[in-house]
């Protein structure tokens, strides 16, 4: 395995062509106050997988594809299943509309 970062986060938009914005979100203690503190930073990645909105992705650090693309997407952790069921629902409902 070689030292490039690797991280773990959320699909949170996927309306470009291969591309993804992958929202990673942590928690953490705060030094002084003892406070939890939860932080997210939303990064775009480049998708040859096909990902889809709330899929949870593993992404690598790599080579700059554009502007503000400095990721790619290494694995699909896990698929959100609930996500895709609502276009088949509004799918079905159209056609019995018809």
């Amino acid at each position: 395995m070689n030292a490039r970062r690797r991280l773990v986060g959320v699909v949170t938009s996927d309306k470009m062509e291969k591309t993804v914005v992958v929202e990673i979100s942590r928690a953490f203690r705060h030094p002084l106050y003892k406070k939890t503190v939860y932080s997210r930073r939303r990064v775009m990645a480049h998708d040859e997988l096909g990902c889809q909105l709330g899929d949870s992705v593993q992404i690598v650090e790599c080579h700059p594809y554009s502007r503000h693309k400095r990721w790619a997407v290494e694995a699909i952790m896990r698929r959100d299943v609930a996500a895709a069921e609502p276009a088949i629902e509004t799918l079905e409902a159209v056609e019995e509309q018809e």
